[in-house]
């Protein structure tokens, strides 16, 4: 009866395994890797399987050492890891070899290193130094010496075949590793700049099938409110035999041939870039780099003034930002606090720092990054404003007004919180008669950036401009600039019934305005077309008026004097200058097409190349007009349409040879040197069509 009753439970379990759903029942099934045949798996425990080789009898002893079949034909067998048991080993290892080694947590129980065993090798001179102490107990000393002979054993080829590359200054690529112990200051060039990183940890592999070797790196960088650790991989392309080490993509700076000078070279532009920490308004001239639409770098030629502003960068520019993370353990414990919240540097981590430095060119309005070595402090011009051409009244009324609002800026505010804070200028009259070049005398002469914007810059749309005349305000704040909107009839132009559009732009710019807390200049050529609105909101008007003869005499001598302090002009020739109904662009174009002139002639800066400038205007404008006699007017600016432009790399001596002579062939009749200081008339000849 027994019996039958378990044979029919039996029968009954077997039906509802079959039954049973997958993944229903609550067992645990084990299968078996096949001796025979790695991808296969066995159901049932292989009958010639042997007993596990580590027990509780093996958990007993210091040392474990798991052996493979060697590929070297001089050994049948070769350690394939090491496993330490030892708690006096892992006790003095942690404190004495392997201290700040990544990767290796002495801590645990059963401490593995598998071949070929890079953190003994990157550390054998400690372990070397460990074994000849004589302050080691007797078991402690017992351990380190079998884990040293055990290893000595295992890394003699190694260490012979490397130090063997190091005594001839070469490495071979299956060697590589043993250069880049973690924490090595190694170096190499990125980006047009020489850089110094910290090695973290090393790894062969593969890129699109071509076998690397790569070396995770980390450097200092600028978050834009802290400093970090930046990290990179730099690949190392397989190659055959031995190479030259100072010849490889990135090597330690130990190799470099002149370690001592480059790691001073590092530490000093480091200290630029800790003192660049921040938004600093800066004078550049050389090559930045931009990003194409696939995020490509593309070099591009700056020469001006730039601001430096990592934070605003990450913030406003169309870019991605460095990926910046935080300082790890060993830097916070050597690295102390100054007075803003912000770390110190220690030579180290400036050596450490990134060579380029993140900011906005106002000129070209591009977001750029900047080489830190061509970054220098501002050339201050504060002659500019006393060389003004206005009266005297008017340039003290702009001082007092100006200089005010800076120093008292609460003075000025609103019954309504935030609004009326700001200084609003409207310079009015033709062109060329110095609206411009007062707002920017006036920034050189309180120290500070000047953000100059038009209308073509602010968009055509009501939210448009909105959206962009609140960034560029936003921008203009936080780096205490001066906000120049250039030619703003647009803006500032009386609002209709019938023209909805165009009243919601002027609301938005009123709106604006409003709100805006620093100094604003507005130029207009048109004043009498304004809206009754701003009137009320513009704190000082001033009206620019044609430039009669003295004015355009004393910036022709400005002019002459601030770009060719050597000129050959006397006083009469700018007298009989300032004759000629010019506004000052259009002096400030002969001016410069004049210097051209007389580079390419080899000569100084005189009457007859200005002379000449001004005839080649005068003729492109009316071919009828003969330019042979000196002192011709009637003309406009002749650089831009006659291509005259700097060139990007700012090579303007070539500039003169190719491109001067141009406007000169269109001549019949032009004046040159004869080489004595006289002018002789040069006809042209005719062409086959023309005869």
């Amino acid at each position: 009866m027994g019996r039958a009753t378990k044979e029919s439970k039996k029968a009954a379990h077997v039906s509802t395994t079959d039954k049973a759903r997958p993944g229903s029942i609550c067992t645990v099934k084990h299968i078996y890797r096949d001796p025979k045949d790695d991808s296969n798996w066995l159901s049932e425990y292989p009958e010639d399987a042997g007993e596990a080789a580590e027990n509780e009898e093996t958990a007993k002893v210091a040392v474990i050492v798991r052996n493979a079949k060697s590929e070297d034909s001089r050994r049948k067998f070769e350690a394939h890891s090491i496993i330490i048991q030892s708690e006096w080993l892992q006790s003095i290892l942690h404190q004495n070899v392997f201290k700040n080694y990544p990767g290796v947590t002495c801590e645990m129980r059963r401490l593995i290193f598998s071949s070929p065993f890079e953190p003994f090798v990157h550390r054998w001179l400690e372990l070397q130094k460990l074994q000849r102490r004589d302050d080691l107990d007797e078991i402690t000393r017992g351990h380190v010496d079998l884990l040293h002979d055990t290893l000595a054993r295992e890394l003699g080829d190694t260490r012979i075949a490397y130090e063997d590359c190091i005594a001839n200054g070469v490495i071979t690529w299956e060697y590589l590793w043993i250069l880049f112990e973690p924490g090595t200051v190694v170096v190499a060039q990125l980006g047009g700049a020489l850089v110094a990183l910290e090695t973290h940890s090393t790894e062969y592999g593969e890129h699109k099938g071509t076998p690397i070797f790569m070396i995770t790196c980390e450097g200092i960088d600028w978050s834009g409110t802290d400093f970090g650790r930046e990290r990179r991989v730099l690949p190392v392309p397989k190659f055959s035999g031995t190479r030259k080490i100072d010849a490889l993509l990135v090597y330690p700076l130990r190799y470099h041939k002149a370690p001592t000078e480059t790691k001073a070279y590092l530490t000093k532009r480091g200290t630029k870039f800790e003192e660049l920490a921040g938004y600093h308004y800066m004078e550049y001239s050389g090559v930045a780099i931009s990003w194409d639409d696939r995020g490509e770098e593309v070099s591009v030629y700056v020469s001006g003034r730039i601001i430096v502003d990592i934070e605003f960068f990450n913030v406003h520019s169309p870019y991605s930002g460095r990926c910046v993370g935080n300082l790890n353990d060993s830097d916070l414990g050597s690295l102390d606090q100054k007075s803003d919240g912000r770390v110190k540097l220690t030579p180290h981590h400036q050596m450490l720092c990134h060579p380029r430095v993140r900011g906005y060119f106002p000129k070209m309005k591009l977001w750029l990054d900047f080489f830190v070595d061509l970054v220098v402090p501002v050339c201050w011009k504060p002659e500019a404003f006393g060389q003004l051409v206005l009266r005297s009244d008017q340039k003290d009324l702009i001082l007092a007004v100006i200089e005010s609002q800076r120093d008292n800026r609460l003075a000025f505010e609103d019954f309504v919180a935030g609004k009326g804070q700001g200084i609003l200028a409207l310079l009015s009259g033709p062109p060329g008669t110095g609206k411009t070049i007062t707002a920017e005398a006036v920034a050189e002469h309180l120290r500070v950036p000047l953000h100059t914007v038009s209308s073509g810059d602010l968009g055509s749309g009501a939210w448009e401009i909105e959206r962009r005349l609140k960034k560029t305000m936003s921008l203009v704040a936080r780096w205490n600039a001066i906000l120049l909107v250039d030619e703003c009839d647009i803006f500032l132009e009386a609002r209709t019934t019938h023209d909805l559009q165009r009243n919601a732009v002027v609301s938005v710019f009123l709106r604006c305005l409003e709100y805006y807390e620093g100094i604003l200049f507005m130029t207009t050529n048109r004043p009498e077309n304004m809206d009754v609105a701003f009137r009320s909101r513009i704190h000082l008007m001033l009206q620019y008026p044609k430039l009669e003869s003295q004015s355009r005499r004393q910036i022709w001598s400005n002019l002459l004097q601030s770009s060719a302090p050597n000129h050959e002009l006397t006083e009469d020739d700018l007298t009989q200058l300032g004759t000629h109904e010019l506004n000052g662009r259009e002096i400030k174009n002969a001016v410069k097409i004049a210097q051209l002139l007389a580079l390419k002639r080899k000569t100084g800066l005189n009457r007859l190349a200005i002379d000449t400038a001004l005839g080649i205007e005068r003729k492109w404008q009316n071919p009828d007009i003969n330019t042979s006699q000196p002192g011709c007017s009637g003309f406009s600016s002749p650089t831009a349409k006659e291509g005259l432009m700097a060139p990007p790399n700012g090579d303007t001596s070539r500039m003169a040879t190719d491109q001067e002579t141009a406007p000169l062939k269109r001549a019949r009749d032009i004046d040159v040197a004869d080489g004595k200081g006289k002018k002789k008339t040069k006809k042209r000849k005719k062409s086959k069509a023309e005869q």
